[in-house]
């Protein structure tokens, strides 16, 4: 007989393997199901890197109320899952005095939904605290901060993991019926059985609820374009940089972000689309963004550019609204048992604590939460062996001769680092599972020198067949046929 999980949880980016997480506290089986080959593939994926403090929503929603929840509890989660986090404070740049206007207003809301120490400043201030920002003041928020989107996915799912949760990549949703109280889910990798359903597919999350006849939303994807700088945080700019945002647009505006590891972040556009998969640049968009991004901050050029990405939003407005509705998070009258998130964008990263909250007390209402006695909250990452003091390499180098070998030169990433990548506890082994683990591939050759390493890896020391070994899962195989 096909096993029964009491949870199924359809998306493994950032909502759903906190939901895993969360849940894997009791004595429950639970199930995430992902359409793509490894976590944080989709929107989780393909974002900032930002931990929002909350005076962006409109007040008494639950993206407000989240927002600034998340914001507080976001660096303790980061301490106990090993992810890297840093709290830098983000200056709001004004331009003009309508923007100095709009600056009060938004420290105001920001106050009403709970946001601490906001504070509006003068030219001469935002020029001390991000030297060579232009504007002729703005609004300082302390508590913003940056961290590493990948390793927070794949932290919770690797701890879920440990505390007895299921991941089953490469099992897209099909096809959904409810019999008997019982959800049945059609996926390529077959069939699977659960009592309570968790949509939180992002993008996907109106397709998943139609399918089981519950047809009142739609997401209208909304595509963002980012330019990755190379490391020149720590000379250009060491805290995030936003105007002051405009109404009626899709996003927050082009805005200038440090990353963990130095580099800086230009984006994102907002442009409203119709293929949900479409992550294709635009010359014209990329050229408005430098634009914008350089009359922020004067010093960047282009030959600072190492690589360029997209990111889509599942958008609740349609574009002749825009702007953002509130999230949706509620068991469906019409399907019991039906936990739809629909319109998780952004904050919906900072937020994903408070939504997994939520999500355990509508399943409390109908299950038995009993807590596990060897739940274990903790999650030790890997050897990041770059950041290490010399002595230490060289202890490690003493142990394992693999720590002696550089893969990748423009992040220092050692042959163990990779190893350990390819062997990590979710199974994924697409080239960019292993880049997020170790990463390795994203220096300013974008993998020149060390792809055809690691392929070397995968090939000779773990028997892959060069054809079965993709870039980002199922149709993005690296290789096709041999040559002489």
């Amino acid at each position: 007989m096909e096993q029964i999980y009491d949870v199924v949880i359809i998306g493994a980016g950032a909502v759903g393997c906190t939901i895993a997480r969360e849940l894997s506290r009791y004595c429950l089986s639970i199930l995430v199901l992902e359409k793509e080959c490894d976590v944080a593939y989709g929107t989780s994926g393909r974002m900032s890197g930002v931990v929002h403090a909350g005076f962006n929503n409109k007040p008494g929603t639950l993206m407000a109320k989240f927002c600034v929840e998340g914001n507080r509890q976001f660096e303790s989660r980061c301490r106990e899952l090993d992810i890297p986090y840093k709290k830098t404070g983000k200056v709001l740049v004004a331009f003009d005095d309508d923007d100095m206007n709009a600056l009060e207003g938004i420290k105001a809301r920001g106050e009403e939904n709970g946001c601490e120490g906001l504070r509006i400043i003068d030219a001469e201030e935002i020029h001390g605290i991000a030297p060579g920002v232009g504007g002729i003041g703005g609004m300082l928020s302390p508590n913003t901060a940056i961290f590493d989107p990948f390793t927070y996915c794949i932290a919770h799912a690797e701890n879920a993991v440990e505390n007895g949760v299921e991941f089953v990549f490469d099992s897209e949703a099909t096809a959904m019926e409810k019999k008997g109280g019982i959800f049945c889910v059609n996926t390529r990798k077959g069939l699977f059985y659960a009592r309570f359903l968790v949509n939180s597919a992002g993008l996907y999350s109106d397709k998943i609820s139609a399918m089981l006849g519950i047809t009142k939303y739609t997401i209208f994807p909304c595509r963002g374009e980012y330019f990755i700088l190379d490391k020149v945080a720590d000379k250009l700019l060491d805290i995030p940089a936003y105007p002051v945002p405009k109404p009626g647009i899709g996003g927050l505006g082009v805005h200038l972000t440090p990353t963990i590891e130095g580099n800086l972040i230009i984006g994102p556009s907002a442009e409203y689309l119709e293929d949900r998969e479409d992550y294709a640049a635009t010359p014209e968009i990329m050229d408005k963004l430098f634009a914008e991004a350089k009359a922020l901050l004067p010093a960047i050029e282009r030959t600072h550019i190492i690589g360029n990405y997209c990111g889509i939003r599942p958008k609740q407005a349609p574009p002749e609204e825009g702007g953002f509705r509130d999230f949706v998070i509620r068991e469906e009258e019409e399907c019991p048992g039906l936990i739809n998130l629909i319109g998780i964008e952004s904050p919906g990263f900072t937020a994903a604590g408070p939504i997994a909250g939520m999500v355990r007390d509508l399943l409390g209402r109908h299950l038995k939460l009993e807590k596990k006695n060897h739940f274990n909250p903790i999650r030790k990452g890997k050897v990041r062996f770059r950041e290490l003091p010399q002595e230490e390499q060289e202890k490690l180098i003493a142990a394992d001769p693999e720590y002696g070998e550089i893969i990748c030169r423009c992040q220092t990433v050692t042959k163990r680092e990779i190893r350990d990548a390819i062997e990590n506890m979710l199974g994924a082994r697409s080239l960019s599972s292993i880049k997020y683990r170790a990463w390795c591939m994203t220096g300013r050759c974008n993998g020149g020198y060390c792809m055809s390493r690691i392929v070397d890896m995968l090939v000779n020391d773990y028997h892959i067949p060069a054809d079965e070994i993709t870039y980002r899962g199922r149709g993005s195989e690296m290789f096709s046929g041999e040559v002489k």
